[in-house]
């Protein structure tokens, strides 16, 4: 499996995973928005574990900008959405997908 491969299947499950808490959640409460914001300060572990990732995708938003400028990288700025509506385990692997260059499958020989 290259790279590539890697990061997209990492980025499938790092959107299935996340999505089966959250649908749990939303299944229960319905689209309670402020309620979910809520939740991820309940307590203590849970308002840590979600300022440490809140603070990392941050950090990650501008690495990866700065990353994608000098590198090129097309399409950076579907980071955003994908750490909005997933995280950073979609965010980061989708982005290393795109930085990774493309496969070529020519079997031509010179």
């Amino acid at each position: 499996m290259t790279a590539k491969n890697f990061y997209l299947a990492m980025a499938v499950v790092g959107t299935v995973i996340p999505w089966l808490f959250f649908g749990s959640f939303f299944g229960t409460h319905g689209p309670d928005i402020p309620l979910f914001l809520q939740s991820l300060f309940a307590n203590g572990a849970a308002g840590g574990f979600s300022a440490d990732v809140l603070i990392t995708i941050v950090i990650f938003w501008v690495w990866s900008w700065r990353d994608a400028r000098a590198n090129k990288v097309g399409r950076w700025w579907l980071v955003l959405p994908a750490s909005f509506f997933v995280g950073l385990s979609l965010a980061l692997p989708l982005y290393l997908h795109l930085r990774e260059p493309p496969q070529h499958t020519d079997c031509q020989k010179n």
